[in-house]
């Protein structure tokens, strides 16, 4: 059967330079209206058809789609800040923050089980005992007993991060649920249908969000303010101290990370090696990488970070933040408004292509982390929205195809140095940024959805399996 497809409009309106404004114009109606078509709300009429064909010179049946089984959806908006940027123990938000939280839901459905059991695939199931999915698990599940198995044959999963959890009573099973583990934290479930997260944002697409801020004259962190409830600010006040919390942390911890990597934390290190001859920028190289390291060490040992957007990929933004508010004496307010914009740019990210790398790969996640981390210092220097938006393309753009090969699955090598080399970059796209915006050729959008195509042609061995790449190397 033919269906509307909401992207089609989107495609054509953004290569031919169109606002929805300019389209609704055209057509006689409002550009509110163009927003309800490209996001799935509604459907042009038939007339509507013939005149958007005339406009953009396709033929009617361009924008009908024969809806497949399994297809993926489209996005319908987007989800609140809060399930962006969230509180939790490490090592990874896929294997340890989403399952832990749909063992709790699953804890809860079910009280009076006896026992429980857990059956995990894809990805889980091959780098889960590196990443202690089973620990966290078992733990979340404690004083109740749970069997942890893993299944490395099945294939025909709808996502690398899946779970099936079960719930016994007197040996008999009471209750069963497949989870997806789809990133940062985040999980989907049929049965728990009830604790999906709601659309707040009408807009997903920066392109449409822009017109929207220049047609009000506001910034990216106010249009955020617009959609997001009224706590948002003291939850992202929490948000910034978890983050400051863990670099303080990881600058004073010294040892080895748990794993049998016999990895050495390096933040502190860092952080005192100066030399008698520093100069600001040798300084400020040292100093934001002791900062991207201590947050990546906190997390590799198990302690409480905050995914931005992933645990993996959790210590970029707060490096760069931290360093920027010691260096400037900026107030805590001005740092929030930067992490209000960085959380749209991932959010953009999330909902388009994906933060997960098991999905698409480290360019999702450290990828992803570096353009957030670009879009908030250039809040942060009260660049334009046009240089916002380049810098963060940027980062994007140098981080594609980028794999996620841990060695041995634990999120150490060479996770915690490739948040230090994203937080340099995500500077460095921000000075390149403010000098040469105005000859960029390559959108936002483009970039995240070009994030998306690179994803789904990469190999699974290179995606968070611990099979391919530096994943094969054997430490001793």
């Amino acid at each position: 059967m033919n269906e509307f497809c909401p992207e089609k409009i989107y495609e054509l309106r953004t290569k031919n330079n169109m606002s929805q404004k300019a389209l609704a114009k055209s057509l006689g109606i409002t550009d509110r209206a163009i927003s309800k078509w490209e996001n799935g709300l509604s459907k042009p009429s038939g007339q509507h058809l013939i005149y958007l064909s005339r406009i953009f010179n396709v033929p009617i049946e361009y924008f009908l789609t024969e809806e497949k089984a399994g297809e993926e959806a489209s996005p319908r908006g987007m989800e609140s800040l809060r399930e962006l940027y969230k509180i939790g123990r490490g090592p990874s938000s896929s294997h340890t923050i989403g399952p832990e939280r749909a063992c709790k839901i699953f804890k809860e459905k079910n009280p009076n089980a006896d026992r429980f059991g857990a059956i995990l695939y894809g990805s889980l199931a091959k780098t889960g005992k590196g990443h202690g999915t089973d620990i966290v698990i078992q733990k979340t599940f404690a004083p109740v007993a749970c069997d942890v198995t893993c299944n490395v044959i099945e294939s025909n999963l709808s996502h690398p991060n899946t779970l099936d959890l079960i719930a016994y009573c007197d040996n008999r099973e009471i209750d069963r649920a497949r989870v997806l583990s789809v990133g940062g934290g985040s999980i989907e479930c049929e049965q728990f249908q009830s604790e999906k997260p709601k659309q707040v944002y009408d807009l997903h697409f920066f392109n449409d969000i822009v017109s929207y801020c220049k047609e009000r004259s506001i910034r990216i962190w106010e249009y955020a303010l617009e959609n997001e409830d009224e706590g948002i600010w003291d939850y992202m006040q929490t948000i910034w101290n978890a983050m400051k919390a863990s670099i303080r942390n990881g600058l004073e911890d010294e040892g080895i990370l748990p794993g049998g990597l016999e990895v050495q934390k390096k933040a502190k290190a860092l952080l005192e090696s100066q030399h008698i001859d520093e100069s600001a920028e040798t300084r400020e190289n040292r100093m934001v990488c002791a900062y991207a390291f201590a947050v990546g060490e906190q997390n590799a040992a198990g302690e409480t970070i905050v995914t931005a957007p992933t645990c993996g990929a959790a210590g970029v933004v707060p490096a760069v933040l931290y360093y920027q508010q010691q260096k400037n004496k900026l107030s805590d307010d001005t740092i929030i408004q930067a992490l209000l914009t960085a959380g749209v740019i991932g959010n953009i990210i999330k909902t388009n292509a994906s933060i997960s790398g098991a999905q698409c790969g480290c360019q999702a996640e450290v990828g992803s982390a570096c353009a957030m981390a670009a879009a908030a210092l250039a809040e942060l220097f009260e660049l334009s929205i046009g240089k916002i938006e380049y810098a963060a393309e940027m980062a994007i753009e140098h981080h594609l195809g980028l794999t996620c090969d841990p060695i041995c699955g634990l999120v150490q090598i060479p996770c915690i140095e490739r948040n230090a080399v994203a937080a340099m970059r995500a500077i460095n796209a921000v000075n390149l940024a403010s000098f040469l915006w105005n000859s960029r050729k390559i959108s936002f959008d483009w970039v995240v959805n070009t994030m998306k195509e690179t994803g789904k042609d990469m190999h699974t061995a290179y995606k968070e399996t611990a099979e391919g790449g530096l994943a094969k190397i054997k430490i001793d």
